[in-house]
């Protein structure tokens, strides 16, 4: 199905649009500043509180091990929420825009 240059500018003007940029702005700030901070916690960690991430915590195991591995999982875990949330609710918003518009 096409859409025509008509169409595409009532989307793009349209006031459903800009709030669905607008929200879809604002999850990835959100998510961006999740994973920096704890990204940028971790290697602050190594570089300032050593003794802390070199505690044993096993007998070949220190604490930097998986708190390293939580740092990836992490990475993960935000990956999957920003699937769900823009198979859920953005790419239904994109339908709705896009049906009410071409109607």
């Amino acid at each position: 199905m096409s859409i025509s240059q008509k169409d595409v500018s009532k989307i793009l003007n349209s006031k459903e649009f800009h709030q669905l940029v607008k929200k879809r702005r604002s999850v990835s700030i959100l998510f961006t500043v999740l994973m920096l901070t704890a990204y940028f916690g971790f290697i602050l960690l190594i570089a300032f509180n050593k003794p802390f991430i070199s505690t044993q915590i096993g007998e070949h195991i220190t604490l930097g091990l998986p708190l390293g591995i939580g740092l990836i999982v992490f990475a993960w875990v935000l990956t999957g929420l920003y699937i769900l949330w823009a198979n859920n609710k953005y790419d239904k918003s994109v339908r709705d825009i896009k049906n009410q518009i071409t109607k």
